[in-house]
């Protein structure tokens, strides 16, 4: 028999509590409020919001159903850029999840490319009632040159992320640790960086208890 593998690193696994207020959170009624195809589009700001941004085709959408235990509030597509605009969900009034379009699509002509790139980072540097963006990486591929771009956009900006690594059971444990430790390595030249490194699959569910824990604790009492 082989030998059991060790457990993902973790720096400070959330407690109980926390589990279940994050449990407690995404059980309440989740709806879309908003989408913003542009600068001038985007909704008054109200309740605290985590944005979760990433190449096209990492899997956010499908990350903001397994959150919320919903298949379909987020527009999941097999088609790379499918979303073209930021959409605003409202989490029971207390927290707004925002699902933003994807950057280094280029299917799409160069100026719409341009328009969608140049819009997700002037709402990430502007947007005064954003806690925390969760920047989600496949782990398949790790971390791209076009991630460390938007990572230093966030840190000259002074906006708080997290890197998120998704799709994590298409991998195996060792495969998973290796990229596991070169995106930690890489936190280390990113002040605003979130210390710890999430695994999650919205296909089995992993990491995703500990990723609503976390997010409970930006939201509204």
């Amino acid at each position: 028999m082989a030998a059991e593998l060790p457990p993902l690193p973790v720096l400070q696994p959330p407690t109980r509590e926390a589990l279940e207020q994050g449990r407690l959170l995404f059980a309440r009624e989740c709806e879309f409020k908003w989408g913003a195809a542009a600068q001038g589009d985007l909704p008054p700001q109200g309740l605290p919001e985590v944005a979760f941004a990433g190449r096209s085709n990492v899997g956010k959408s499908s990350l903001v159903n397994a959150l919320t235990g919903r298949k379909t509030l987020a527009r999941t597509s097999h088609t790379p850029g499918r979303t073209q605009q930021l959409n605003f969900f409202d989490l029971g009034d207390r927290l707004s999840l925002v699902d933003m379009p994807g950057y280094g699509y280029a299917k799409e002509s160069k100026e719409k490319v341009a328009a969608w790139n140049d819009f997700v980072r002037s709402y990430l540097k502007g947007r005064v009632t954003l806690r925390r963006c969760c920047l989600l990486i496949d782990s398949r591929h790790g971390l791209k040159p076009i991630d460390l771009e938007v990572m230093a956009m966030l840190d000259n900006a002074a906006v708080v992320y997290q890197l998120v690594l998704t799709k994590t059971d298409k991998l195996t444990r060792q495969a998973l640790n290796h990229v596991h430790a070169a995106t930690a390595g890489a936190l280390k030249k990113h002040p605003a960086a979130h210390p710890e490194v999430l695994f999650t699959s919205s296909e089995t569910g992993q990491g995703v208890p500990e990723l609503r824990a976390s997010l409970a604790a930006l939201a509204n009492p």
